[in-house]
């Protein structure tokens, strides 16, 4: 890391800390209203002018040997070899990070509305046993029905894994910065990891949405939909292995000439297919679990029965399809534990 990109990367995050706590305390002081809080222009101009200050404060405090928390996280290697051990109490940085966590709490209890007073509420608590008695109390008449369509859910689960594997394989050597070296690998880099990104940030149950308008409600849509959303999750995880392989291996391969196709297939590919193989099982496991919720909206499986139950509020039924779903996601999460044990 050269040392404008490292002090860039510590004053634009000093900045933007303190800038956020800037606006915690304008919002305390002034409490402004709904309306305030919605002028998006002016609140803006706030968070702006906080930038500009936290990023004046990060200079000096760092110029005067106050190390700031992006000092600590961007101080570059060789500027940490040669740091005094400091006590975290004692440093500005420790300070700044228990502020910055406390001031986040708080903040979060206000924005969530927490209320112990409403977990202990007795008319609420009675409300929650009588919905409890029911779902302890299962219609097994339904059990039948309930396994065929966990079958489906699984089946669901394995075709967009399989589908999205050989998609991220290949794409997860596009988005690897250390093999992208070039200008235009450097491009191809980042379009890429914005896409995935950008895809993954879009929860299975909108893209379930999307595909049940498109293809019609059913498990070809909650299909499509997982698929998607693990060919954006295993192109990260994957692309991140092949970033942390061996430098090795790759040096020997090219000093025979060989070609990039060649070096990614002979030097790189051997060192990530276990780690591959892992995640993708982890993976398969985790699209179980989430096609059990796209089912609520119209992605089919089991997940479509449990809403139909839910809207007549037969808990009974509910109870039951529960228990099938944690027993499936059980068995499922034990067996591939078992599976990425061996596979280390």
């Amino acid at each position: 890391m050269n040392q404008n990109g490292y002090v860039w990367k510590r004053t634009i995050f000093d900045s933007l800390m303190f800038a956020y706590l800037l606006c915690v305390v304008l919002v305390v002081i002034f409490d402004p209203d709904q309306k305030e809080l919605l002028d998006l222009e002016q609140n803006f101009q706030v968070f702006l002018f906080g930038t500009v200050i936290g990023a004046g404060l990060s200079f000096l405090l760092n110029k005067k040997g106050w190390k700031t928390l992006g000092e600590m996280i961007f101080e570059p290697p060789f500027k940490k070899a040669h740091a005094e051990e400091e006590t975290f109490w004692k440093t500005l940085s420790g300070w700044q990070l228990v502020i910055f966590v406390g001031v986040t709490f708080v903040v979060g209890l206000v924005v969530t509305r927490f209320s112990i007073y409403e977990l202990l509420d007795e008319d609420g608590f009675a409300g929650a046993m009588r919905l409890f008695k029911g779902l302890v109390n299962p219609n097994l008449a339904i059990l039948p029905k309930a396994v065929l369509n966990i079958v489906e859910t699984i089946f669901m689960a394995f075709m967009a894994t399989i589908l999205a594997i050989p998609i991220a394989f290949v794409l997860s050597f596009f988005a690897a910065k250390n093999i992208m070296t070039s200008r235009t690998g450097f491009a191809i880099y980042i379009s890429l990891r914005t896409l995935m990104n950008v895809s993954r940030s879009i929860e299975a149950v909108i893209w379930a949405i999307i595909f049940s308008v498109w293809v019609g409600i059913g498990t070809f849509a909650g299909v499509l939909a997982l698929m998607i959303h693990s060919i954006a999750s295993l192109t990260k995880q994957y692309s991140e292995i092949v970033e942390t392989v061996s430098e090795g291996p790759i040096e020997g391969i090219q000093s025979t000439g060989a070609t990039k196709l060649q070096t990614i297939w002979f030097a790189i590919v051997p060192q990530v297919i276990l780690p591959y193989i892992s995640f993708t099982v982890y993976r398969w496991d985790i699209n179980i679990r989430m096609a059990t919720i796209i089912g609520l909206v119209g992605g089919g499986g089991i997940g479509t029965m449990l809403i139909q139950y839910l809207g007549q509020a037969m808990w009974p039924e509910v109870g039951t399809i529960i228990m099938v779903i944690a027993f499936v996601v059980w068995f499922m999460d034990t067996a591939s534990a078992y599976l990425r044990e061996a596979l280390k």
